[in-house]
């Protein structure tokens, strides 16, 4: 598939402000500071996941399995066929980034952080920067990764009225779903909303040939530069191939649709090699 890479701004973490990338754009709000894009909302109807029963222990037991069979194939990956990546240098600074901060103690659950989007420390206070940012009030639609440290940015969608347009994890239990917290019964809650289990439960499943318009896009990173715009993520593509899947979908404008990743100040690095993702 080809597509035009996202452009991004760079947001930062805990005490950094605003970098123009080069490249692309991605934002990056660590738990410091930020800078980041818009459009129109989706229909809101009714999910058909609030009038059926939903099984949440058959649904975690399931997810559960399929999350270490998938860390399982990426540690093998990771180990095994290291010399023969294309980008053998991505996995020397995702490794030294997620040796670095399970030694300084700043991340948290789920740990350790290898193989994962790392949930840091400060990451309420990244996705609250993001949220107070007018790019991030002005969008109506905001497709959100579904990791861990960027669930307060899924909360921030939802609690500004806006609709969230998120993948099921690895895309493993299904493809895209939206919420609209103005559609759901008045006694859920937006947290019960805001992971992989509520996102099942409540969400609309999103097709292929549904029309709509994402404004903003969220992604998470293990490591960001401010210099070039560019990020390493977990290690899976995914990030990308959902990018891929909403450009050639029209659902997206690669051409001015912001991309923003919040991380911890620590995760910034300066040795991305320009041109080389």
């Amino acid at each position: 598939m080809k597509y035009t890479r996202a452009p991004v701004l760079l947001l930062v973490g805990i005490c950094q402000g605003l970098v123009p990338s080069v490249s692309s754009f991605v934002g990056s709000i660590s738990s410091s500071g930020a800078r980041l894009a818009f459009s129109s909302p989706l229909k809101a109807e009714a999910p058909e996941a609030a009038q059926r029963e939903f099984d949440e222990v058959a649904y975690e037991k399931d997810r559960l399995e399929k999350d270490a069979q998938a860390m399982d194939a990426m540690k093998e990956v990771a180990e095994n066929e290291f010399a023969k990546l294309r980008t053998p240098w991505k996995w020397d600074i995702r490794k030294r980034i997620w040796d670095m901060m399970e030694e300084k103690d700043i991340a948290q659950f789920p740990r350790p952080v290898h193989h994962r989007i790392p949930n840091f420390v400060g990451a309420e206070l990244a996705a609250a920067r993001l949220a107070d940012m007018a790019e991030f009030q002005q969008a109506s639609c905001i497709k959100v990764n579904p990791d861990t440290p960027q669930r307060a940015v899924r909360h921030a969608v939802l609690a500004q009225g806006k609709t969230l347009l998120t993948p099921q994890p690895r895309l493993r239990t299904g493809f895209f779903s939206t919420i609209q917290m103005n559609t759901l019964p008045s006694l859920v809650e937006i947290d019960e909303c805001t992971n992989s289990k509520g996102v099942a439960k409540w969400g609309t499943p999103v097709t292929l040939s549904d029309r709509y318009t994402v404004d903003l896009v969220v992604v998470g990173s293990t490591a960001v530069c401010p210099e070039t715009g560019a990020r390493v993520g977990k290690g899976e593509g995914f990030a990308e191939l959902e990018w891929g899947i909403l450009s050639a979908q029209g659902n997206l404008d690669p051409a001015t649709t912001l991309v923003v990743t919040t991380v911890h100040d620590e995760q910034i690095v300066y040795d991305i090699p320009a041109g080389s993702l």
